[in-house]
């Protein structure tokens, strides 16, 4: 074993085997500091960050109980939970020994011990504290991550009447683990909402999961919500966990489920039922325990009478219901919005505050957002990249979309580009923000929809 920079501490009454101990690893260690009096344990564990902690058992004079040596074992524990604990133990003491080690100790060497097996002890003992470290390091990365992830949705925005009734069934649902359908057009907000519930829940600290369910196919739905085995289809070249499996413990959160097929209602309604789902070539189930969430911005309860969507399903997945209400119902929280996408934008493309005009504010107060709250982020994004005014006027929003009595369009000018984007803004708005029907009706696959959406930041 080469000399590592990691810290050892050993605590043990005999001065003689506290001095072995010493020369013996100080050749394999950075740093091994001993002591003979166990009170002093706290005082040294708070000032150096030890690693390992070699820990006899016995300390009062005659004593052979290992009392001590268990009370100061779980003090350890509550002072730092991942410190990596061997015991020293005379040959008696082996059955005292094994249940230290029950109770959180690692390993546990014999009075006289042989170099070579302490040397192998402190070896594995080093290599568990290390990935008890990296553990924690993923743990702490994680946990970041998901706050980054988390944070263009950190904080609803609006104190309308129609938002203060979402904040509140928000509130009083997300203790709970009662199932949840948001219901609300395209860029409302749903997954605001959806993980708003997360972070206020008992499960916050584990794994929020979104899945897009109308971007699944049919050959791909069971693979990626309830995993597969090696060779269960041509290209399963190894063994994956589905969506249900990675959220056990936390969210999952189902976006879009009003376009699911019915086949595929009745394979995702078995699997809320058993709590159990069976990876695509297997015969194995597997536990799982999730928080569902659903959304959708079709109108589900008139699919149900339709025959589109399984009553039973709807069943399950709402047992509470929250209405995110369109952008044009809730024109108050506009200036709310534009000044907290304002201070985003401006701070991400390195430019000076911005403010805006009355003009601008009224002219964007009176058009109706088709694409909703998404819709005026990018409005604003756009506006902050093209405009050099520090106050921002009402020329620098093209929203150059007008309509007649009888629905059809008028354009301001007839360069393509802006045509093709006034349609593709109308067959959204009139499909209520479904992309799969706006693309059916404008003669378009959904990625090439999302594709002209993105160029033209809709």
């Amino acid at each position: 074993m080469d000399k590592t920079s990691e810290k050892v501490l050993i605590v043990d009454d005999d001065v003689d085997i506290l001095n072995a101990a010493r020369l013996f690893l100080k050749q394999y260690v950075s740093l091994v500091t001993t002591e003979n009096n166990p009170n002093k344990i706290p005082a040294l564990l708070k000032n150096e960050n030890y690693d390992v902690l070699l820990l006899d058992m016995n300390f009062a004079k005659g004593a052979t109980s290992g009392k001590e040596g268990f009370e100061w074992l779980d003090r350890i524990h509550e002072i730092d939970p991942s410190l990596v604990v061997i015991l020293i133990t005379a040959y008696g003491d082996v059955e005292m020994a094994v249940r230290a080690i029950k109770e959180g100790a690692m390993d546990f060497v014999l009075k006289p011990w042989q170099n070579e097996k302490l040397l192998a002890t402190l070896t594995a003992a080093l290599s568990l504290r290390r990935s008890k470290k990296e553990a924690d390091n993923l743990r702490l990365r994680q946990k970041q991550l998901i706050a980054d992830l988390d944070q263009p949705f950190h904080d609803f925005i609006g104190n309308s009447p129609a938002m203060t009734k979402v904040y509140d069934s928000t509130r009083k649902v997300a203790q709970t683990e009662a199932n949840v359908l948001i219901l609300g057009e395209n860029g409302t907000g749903k997954e605001l909402v959806a993980r708003e519930l997360h972070r206020q829940s008992p499960r916050s600290d584990e794994v929020f999961i979104s899945v897009d369910m109308g971007a699944l196919s049919e050959s791909l739905f069971e693979s990626e919500l309830f995993g597969h085995v090696k060779g269960a289809f041509t290209d399963a070249k190894g063994d994956r966990a589905g969506r249900f499996e990675i959220a056990s413990g936390g969210t999952l959160f189902l976006d879009e489920i009003g376009n699911l097929s019915l086949p595929l209602q009745a394979k995702l309604l078995s699997v809320l039922e058993t709590r159990k789902v069976t990876r695509l070539g297997s015969n194995k189930s597997i536990d799982v325990d999730v928080r569902l969430i659903c959304a959708t911005n079709l109108p589900i309860t008139e699919m149900v009478l339709e025959n589109k969507f399984r009553q039973d399903l709807l069943y399950r997945i709402n047992t509470v219901e929250i209405h995110m209400p369109p952008l044009r119902d809730r024109p108050e929280d506009i200036p709310l919005l534009v000044d907290h996408f304002l201070k985003i934008y401006c701070k991400k493309y390195n430019k000076p505050q911005k403010k805006w005009s009355a003009a601008t504010l009224n002219k964007l107060q009176k058009y109706r957002w088709p694409g909703n709250v998404r819709e005026l982020q990018h409005a604003i994004e756009r506006a902050v990249i093209m405009s050099d005014s520090k106050v921002l006027q009402p020329m620098d929003f093209f929203l150059s979309v007008q309509e007649t009595k009888e629905n059809n369009l008028i354009f301001e000018d007839f360069n393509l580009e802006e045509v093709e984007k006034i349609v593709i803004r109308k067959a959204i708005s009139k499909h209520g923000g479904n992309i799969s029907h706006a693309a059916r009706e404008l003669g378009l696959s959904r990625t090439s929809l999302y594709r002209r959406m993105e160029k033209y930041g809709l």
